[in-house]
């Protein structure tokens, strides 16, 4: 299955509860942190929620 690669490259400070609940779901915990997470329907919607703090690449 394909991955992605997801870097947090924005502040959770002034988030909301459930962003940052998102972020930590995620395996994200600070500005520049990346972490390799499976491609499918779970991951991509908590991504959504944090789009506006997360930049995406996928991995081959």
């Amino acid at each position: 299955m394909a991955k992605l690669k997801v870097t947090q490259v924005i502040s959770t400070q002034g988030a909301t509860p459930r962003q940052k609940a998102n972020m930590i779901s995620l395996g994200i915990h600070r500005i520049r942190h990346s972490v390799e997470v499976e491609d499918n329907p779970v991951t991509r919607g908590m991504i959504e929620k944090v789009r506006h703090l997360v930049t995406v690449e996928e991995v081959k």
